[in-house]
């Protein structure tokens, strides 16, 4: 059945650890290729400006209270193009000076609509410089209204994709860097959707970092318990869905990808 669609980009990026100019240099390259593809909503995958294991080497003196003067780039990037960003950044909390690893909604005409900060942060290793969030959070974009914000193993805990439906999100959206092996992602995002019943896409990343192989890792579209589409590749990609407003799921049962 036809309906009105939403062409989705997922930049499946690999970032070099620490690399800031770099990163942002292939994130906004791949934002604005995805635009021209016609995407509507473009996510980044988790920490696309730094890399996983960045602390070590970049240190967090330069994370900055958001927006920034790179992110209102990126925003007037988004207005430029009439499009929806879902962007990984970390942040300084205004008031405590706190560090966090937080995923930035940006609406079509270049505003903020509202961010989330990861709840599951690890409080050891490569994670160690961010504080955990405490809120899940729902920003309101069209076309689905309120849209549910996640990062990487967020999807680990039920309660908190359960707390977004609570808010009346329709959709929910993550960013992540879960690279496949022993503590890969096991059925947590397939069971996000089956508890909610609300569609989740995932941005992953690719690549490899100093500690993590992540050259396998999916980026994923699931709905009602089950994976629609398991996205990867071993450099750096776009893939693009289109999304059927209508009927709820695929328009194609095949993304479309752009190497870069």
């Amino acid at each position: 059945m036809a309906g009105p669609l939403l062409r989705i980009a997922f930049l499946h990026l690999a970032p070099v650890p620490g690399a800031l100019a770099q990163n942002r240099h292939l994130t906004t390259t791949a934002v604005i290729k995805a635009a021209r593809l016609g995407a509507r909503w473009i996510i980044t995958p988790e920490l696309a400006v730094t890399g996983y294991t960045f602390a070590d080497t970049l240190g967090t003196d330069w994370i900055e209270r958001q927006p920034d003067e790179w992110m209102n780039k990126i925003s007037r990037l988004a207005a430029c193009h009439r499009i929806t960003i879902f962007l990984s950044h970390p942040e300084r909390d205004s008031q405590s000076t706190q560090l966090y690893n937080s995923l930035f909604a940006i609406r079509p005409d270049g505003q903020v609509a509202g961010s989330h900060r990861k709840i599951n942060a690890l409080r050891v290793g490569s994670e160690a410089w961010s504080t955990p969030g405490t809120k899940a959070t729902t920003v309101r974009l069209t076309p689905f209204g309120q849209v549910g914000l996640m990062i990487c193993a967020d999807a680990y805990t039920p309660a908190i994709a359960a707390r977004l439906k609570t808010q009346g999100a329709r959709a929910l959206v993550s960013s992540a860097a879960w690279a496949p092996g022993l503590h890969g992602p096991n059925g947590e995002w397939e069971r996000c959707t089956k508890d909610t019943g609300l569609p989740l896409f995932v941005c992953n990343r690719t690549g490899q970092d100093r500690t993590l192989d992540f050259r396998n890792a999916e980026s994923v579209v699931a709905q009602d318990g089950k994976r629609l589409l398991s996205l990867s590749c071993e450099r750096s990609a776009i893939f693009t869905i289109d999304w059927n407003l209508k009927t709820g799921t695929l328009a194609d049962p095949d993304a479309k990808r752009m190497l870069l």
